[in-house]
């Protein structure tokens, strides 16, 4: 009797020690598995901060049309952009009709009709609109990006339009239920009618009568080390090994992914060519992946803006634009700086790059007005810089440069062209 309890007891210690050494293995108190698959990535503490699609989705201008062909443009975290933007958010879209963009002259619409013009600069799928706009889903257009919405009242049918632009370029859908009246519309209007008046060039870009008045700003900065993305980024960062190229770049690697840091700009390339699941890829699921996985791989510095290109049926080209207050940060080839890139598959990152550069807002920062050139003078410069190229927009922004190991901003025109490229004007 004694060596059967003595049995049964030695074998209710065993089990107990085989689920003790269970939860230290894969589950500590109030933390997620210790033991990861090699497909996962661990999270390092003490970086950026985590930010979410809602306030990644926002329109890059805000064009205001008067009527009589005069025109302005409220740009992002301006008083009377937050004002309309909030309030358009609130409003419901429904009832989606399809229609050929070729059917309305937008030119002389934008001439004749007081309305708001809502530029995003790049397709957000629907799905992803929805997050931050109230638009009843139909299945007309679910499956649509959009890259402009336009909303203007006509007096002449007391009826409020609301269009929807597809990215594609040859659709575009009405909403005939707006939750707008004329009245909202024209007091939306009426905010910019003693703004700054801008130009219609050429059916595509606006130029400022008055000059533009930005912050020049020198800046404290910080950076993140490359131990701490390469602790963030590969499973075991042990086992990985360093290769110095001729350039002077590194090259991080655990001969599966690798992560180069160019540590003379504090820029980093990341990249996983482990095989994606096969078949289309979902734009709007591959934007939340990579929202995700930039908060877990290096967080957010600062307020970015979503851009979003679908290269091909099965990738996702994903950029998060950097601002600096009302305007966004250039990347430039002399200084890489000023936005986030990833290429998704299928919901998987198979390229990362990011600066490590981060502003230490305790280090203090100098500032100094500016103005940018307008009018005649802003119009011979453009032609001099565009040098007969085809012009798609023209913006304030901010050219970033490192000046003794501190971060300085300067304003400047960005001339984007019809081909993606963006030639600066400085002045």
């Amino acid at each position: 009797m004694k060596e059967l309890s003595k049995s049964i007891l030695l074998l209710l210690l065993v089990i107990s020690s085989l689920v003790q050494s269970f939860f230290l293995i894969y589950r500590l108190p109030g933390s997620d598995s210790v033991v990861k698959s090699a497909d996962k990535y661990i999270k390092t503490d003490n970086m950026g901060a985590e930010e979410n699609v809602e306030h990644l989705i926002f329109p890059e201008q805000m064009i205001i049309h008067l009527g009589e062909n005069k025109h302005t443009i409220f740009y992002p975290e301006m008083t009377f952009y937050n004002l309309i933007y909030s309030r358009l958010q609130s409003r419901t879209f429904e009832g989606f009709q399809r229609k050929s963009v070729h059917d309305i002259n937008w030119d002389q619409l934008s001439k004749d009709h007081a309305g708001i013009e809502l530029k995003f600069g790049s397709g957000i799928p629907v799905t992803l609109l929805q997050k931050v706009m109230q638009i009843v889903p139909d299945p007309l257009f679910q499956a649509e990006s959009i890259n402009r919405i336009w909303i203007y009242s006509n007096h002449t049918e007391n009826k409020v339009h609301a269009y929807f632009f597809s990215s594609l370029g040859d659709v575009v859908y009405e909403a005939t239920k707006a939750d707008l009246t004329v009245q909202d519309v024209q007091q939306h209007v009426d905010f910019g009618a003693q703004w700054t008046p801008y130009t219609k060039v050429s059916d595509s870009y606006y130029v400022p009568e008055k000059p533009i008045q930005l912050v020049e700003s020198d800046m404290s900065i910080k950076s993140y080390t490359t131990e701490q993305m390469q602790q963030n980024l590969f499973f075991d960062p042990s086992i990985t090994r360093n290769i110095r190229e001729k350039d002077g770049s590194e090259i991080y690697t655990d001969s599966k992914r690798s992560l180069q840091v160019r540590q003379e700009q504090k820029w980093m390339s990341y990249t996983d060519p482990a095989a994606a699941p096969t078949g289309e890829s979902d734009p709007s699921k591959d934007v939340l992946a990579a929202i995700d996985f930039v908060n877990q791989h290096g967080g957010w510095s600062g307020v970015y803006r979503l851009m979003l290109t679908q290269s091909s049926e099965d990738k996702s080209s994903i950029t998060f634009q950097q601002y600096y207050f009302t305007y966004p940060i250039l990347d430039t080839p002399s200084f890489r700086y000023g936005v986030m890139k990833l290429e998704m598959q299928q919901g998987t990152v198979s390229s990362y790059e990011r600066s490590l550069i981060y502003v230490d807002h305790e280090g203090g920062e100098r500032r100094q007005a500016i103005k940018l050139p307008s009018g005649d003078l802003l119009r011979k410069l453009i032609s001099q810089k565009a040098n007969d190229a085809e012009i798609d927009n023209l913006y304030p922004a901010y050219m970033p440069s490192l000046v003794k190991d501190r971060l300085k901003l300067t304003p400047v025109w960005a001339l984007k062209l019809k081909d993606g490229s963006v030639r600066i004007i400085a002045y």
